[in-house]
Formats: C-alpha cells, structure tokens, sequence
C-alpha cells in the first residue's frame, strides 16, 4: 500500500544542514493503523508529507499502490492525491464558513454537482455525528467538534488513506479517546488504510496495530505493537512505552535480585488470547519444580487484544531453569530477559 525505501531528506539552511530523515524504510499494508512516533524533531512530519508529495526526498523512493509518488506530473499527482485525505493538529478550518460549507470544500475543487455535493456532506455529517452543527461556524465548536469537521473533510473524496498529523495532540484526554475512537470506526467500516505520527504513546497503544519508532530522522524500532510493546529494543521505545506501561522494577527489589547467591532467571513473561486463560504459571511449577514470584505485573489493550505482561523471578537448579525455559516455548508464552 505504502513503501518507504531508504528515504532520505535533508534541509539547508545558511549556515548548515539538517537531516531529517536518513536511510529509512517502512511498508504499510492494506487495512493498517500505522502509527509513526517520535520526539519533535524525529522527521515523522517529513515522513508522512513524503506520501502526497508535500515533501519529496533527496534519495529513496516512496510508493504508493505500485506508484513512484517522486514520478508523478501535475496532472496524475493530483488525481493521486484524491485517494490520500488528512487531517491536522490544528484543524485547518475555513473560520468564515459553516461546517457543512468546510466539508463540501473538496468536493467543490472536483466539481462536483451540487445534488452530489449536498448528498456526500450530509452523509459526513452523520457518519462523524455533527449532523446538527451543519450550518455553525468553526469558533461555535468545541476542539473535538473541529476535528470531527476535519475528519469529514477528509473523507469527502472517498480516500483509500488517511494521513493524521498529530491530530489529537491538541485535545483533552476524552475528547482524544472519542476521536481515536472515530478513526477505529474508519479504518473498520471503510476499509481505509491509516498512517498517523503521534509523540503519545497511548495513541499507538490504543488504536495502532503496527509502529516505528523514529528517532533523530532514524528508524530505530518497527513491528506489530504487541511485540514492540513486549519487548522492546531500544531506549527511545522503552521510555515511550513507560508513559503506558510501567515496567520499571524498584531500586530496593532490583538490589535483592543482584545479591541473590542461588540459581535464577529474571524474565518477562507475556500472556495474550493464546495462552491467558491456562494456570501457566501453576503448571510451571508442578512440571519442572522451580520456585516463581511474581515481581511487577500489569494487564493492557493492544491492538484490541487483552494483553499481560508478568516480571518474575524464577528459582532452581540449573536443570529446573533450563527445564522451565523449555516449557514457557512449549506453552507458546514470550519470554524476554529483564536487566537487574
């Protein structure tokens, strides 16, 4: 649906260059919920204004549906960008027209006849749920309103992707869980492909299916989110994932794991729809006669997927570790090491 391969993009000033991207390559597949996060500074912008050729790159390509975006003359690029709707932090509004005048705006550029336009908005309207602010202005709205009126926008040429810059990053948390809530609704109901950059976490965690990591215009981690958010690689991943999911270990148990003298593995056990509802850590026990305590555990949505992550420390002979090991691969349960 959407390849980045090896793009980079670099930004000249007077008295020096900025990288904004180096050497970075993503594919998003059809049906995703693709979120990009990252510091300020990260090159998500860059990135995603590299899909309708707002930016292009110094070196790489991006292709999207089979197409080099680079490629595209004035007339192609912008029957291409019909299919690509987005949406801002800020809004973007018309603030002298009604709401119903900001959704019809695309369809008007395309000329479309008015019964056609008037069928389309109206359509919006009640898909966003705005059908009685049609004839208000954009002050008149709340931050969520807007975005809704945004969103619709969006939508008005029946777009295959939807790109969302930072697009809940200037509401409250509820009025965020409501839009987000939107996007889901979207991508399930109208089988449209959505790539979002977000410096918050809990916006991967609670609507993404896949995520990168960028970090100074370098991709530094990508994957499903269950398996990013099970284990992962780099520092900048794990202090995102922390704002969610706290899986930092005391001070006070880490120093008595470190001057345990006997045998002991200290591991992360992940439990999801494949394994949650066996006695694993009973069993565990009975089969191979390790001692386990639980030190930290919490239990999250991923990718609407009950999910939960367990820290333990596991206790035996050599021969019952090795054997323990064993039976958390037999029983299908991720199991990363944890540093103490």
């Amino acid at each position: 649906m959407i390849e980045f391969n090896n793009i980079t993009k670099t930004f000249l000033t007077k008295k020096s260059s900025v990288c904004a991207l180096e050497n970075v390559s993503l594919k998003i597949e059809k049906g995703d919920i693709f979120g990009v996060i990252g510091f300020s500074g990260a090159g998500k912008s860059t990135l995603i204004r590299m899909v309708n050729a707002l930016e292009k790159p110094d070196s790489g390509t991006v292709v999207v549906n089979g197409k080099n975006v680079s490629e595209l003359q004035s007339h192609d690029l912008r029957n291409f960008r019909k299919n690509i709707g987005m949406i801002f932090q800020h809004f973007n509004l018309l603030e002298s027209k009604t709401v119903f005048q900001n959704i019809a705006v695309p369809l008007q550029l395309d000329h479309r006849p008015k019964p056609e336009i008037n069928a389309r908005v109206n359509e919006l309207l009640k898909f966003v749920e705005l059908e009685d602010k049609a004839f208000v202005l954009p002050k008149q709205l709340s931050g969520g309103q807007k975005q809704r009126v945004g969103i619709a926008r969006a939508l008005a040429l029946n777009p295959q992707i939807l790109l969302c810059d930072e697009a809940t990053s200037a509401l409250d948390p509820r009025t965020t869980d409501s839009i987000l809530q939107l996007l889901k609704k979207i991508n399930n109901e109208l089988d449209i492909t959505i790539l979002m950059i977000t410096h918050q976490m809990n916006v991967i965690q609670q609507v993404c299916n896949k995520v990168a990591v960028l970090e100074k215009g370098q991709l530094v981690e990508s994957g499903s989110v269950i398996e990013v958010f099970g284990n992962p690689q780099k520092e900048t991943t794990k202090g995102f994932i922390r704002t969610v999911i706290n899986d930092q270990l005391p001070e006070r148990v880490k120093s008595y794991l470190r001057s345990y003298d006997a045998p002991q593995k200290v591991v992360r056990l992940r439990f999801d729809g494949k394994n949650a509802d066996e006695p694993i850590m009973s069993l565990a026990i009975k089969e191979t006669g390790v001692n386990i305590s639980i030190l930290y555990g919490t239990v999250t949505e991923l990718e609407e997927s009950v999910v939960g992550f367990q820290t333990v420390q596991i206790t035996g002979t050599a021969e019952q570790l090795e054997a323990a090991e064993k039976f958390f691969e037999k029983h299908n349960v991720p199991k990363f090491e944890v540093e103490i």
